[in-house]
């Protein structure tokens, strides 16, 4: 009996059909995981969503991508290209089609909604701790993503299993095979990422400096405050690989800003690591900043969705996540321990170690 299906929104369908066909292999079934539905849009933006085969006494993971706008419908006669705000009506709609009949239900979001705007400073909504308790009173059993923002929103929902899984690892192994990791230094870009930095340096066994963004507080453009400066601290970067690492770029210009003053200050190479690339304003200014030769390589993830056309670029490297989050569908669903596939820090320092 196959009681583990599999609802794969259409924003994240390929990488749907990977991990479907990766839970294929290890399980040796015939069949897909992925459940029939039904995504049906009304002509004035209004949506429902049907399920087309049993549930009943399944664990049902469902797969969702907040952040791709690639996904459009039609309004009124207009083409709309989806928001975060209507892919989590989606998540919402595909829940409340499972009627209550799913034994258990595991939501998979790797870009985790609205989780930029994860704590409150003065009278501000606070999004991302009101989705998850919205998830959390629609019975969602589980939640996983990937590279949080801020991992402690998870305190708003502390009885519902909340995980945040770094794809530090799975970037790691691809990395390694690409570049000598001699005479090599990891870059915090801002004081927020360091945590995620030192996690680096210590799977690559190296130093870490840090740049602090010094940021107009009395201005706000495009809901943020700008920087003004950016100041370097830590070791010497002359000669040295400088692997500039964060959670997400939006569009980029923070991201470029370190790479030229890492340049400046004699970096032989610098590369670009991010869970998520969003290229919220285009990718126009990475082509140039590759061109002026700010930047060597980006690694980021196919977690969120990234036009055909940009992963076609040389500068960009996009990391296959899916096997990962099968592992996870796979060991969650016969009750088996997760921690080798979150962490995975053993198979790393083998990899680096025999590079080294």
């Amino acid at each position: 009996m196959n009681d583990l299906k599999l609802i794969v929104l259409d924003n994240i369908r390929e990488v749907g059909k990977e991990v479907d066909e990766y839970l294929q292999k290890m399980n040796r079934a015939e069949s897909s995981y992925i459940m029939k539905l039904t995504n049906d849009r009304f002509s004035n933006g209004e949506g429902k969503i049907r399920i087309d085969e049993t549930i009943r006494d399944k664990d049902v993971f469902i797969m969702a991508d907040i952040g791709n706008y690639g996904e459009t419908y039609s309004m009124h006669g207009f083409e709309v290209h989806m928001g975060p705000d209507e892919h989590f009506q989606d998540i919402k709609r595909a829940i409340s089609a499972l009627s209550g009949y799913a034994r258990r239900i595991i939501v998979i979001m790797p870009l985790l909604y609205q989780s930029r705007q994860d704590k409150r400073k003065g009278r501000e909504s606070l999004d991302c701790a009101l989705a998850l308790q919205e998830l959390e009173r629609l019975k969602v059993n589980h939640i996983i993503t990937f590279d949080c923002h801020q991992r402690e929103v998870s305190n708003a929902i502390p009885n519902l299993p909340f995980e945040n899984i770094y794809p530090t690892n799975t970037i790691l192994e691809d990395l390694v095979d690409d570049i000598s990791i001699k005479n090599i230094l990891v870059i915090s870009p801002d004081m927020g990422a360091m945590e995620r930095a030192r996690y680096y340096a210590d799977m690559l066994q190296c130093d870490v400096g840090v740049f602090y963004k010094r940021r107009d507080l009395s201005k706000v453009v495009n809901g943020k405050n700008p920087i003004v400066e950016h100041a370097y601290m830590g070791a010497d970067v002359t000669n040295k690989t400088c692997i500039v690492v964060d959670d997400m770029i939006a569009s980029g210009g923070s991201m470029i800003e370190v790479g030229e003053k890492l340049k400046e200050k004699g970096a032989k190479k610098v590369i670009f690591i991010a869970s998520f690339a969003l290229f919220t304003e285009g990718i126009e200014k990475f082509e140039e900043a590759y061109k002026n030769k700010v930047f060597n390589m980006l690694y980021t993830t196919n977690l969120t969705y990234i036009p055909k056309e940009f992963k076609k670029k040389k500068w960009l490297h996009t990391v296959d996540c899916s096997k990962r989050i099968a592992e996870l569908i796979n060991a969650i669903h016969k009750g088996k321990s997760t921690s080798k596939i979150i962490h995975g820090s053993d198979k790393i320092f083998k990899i680096i170690n025999e590079s080294k």
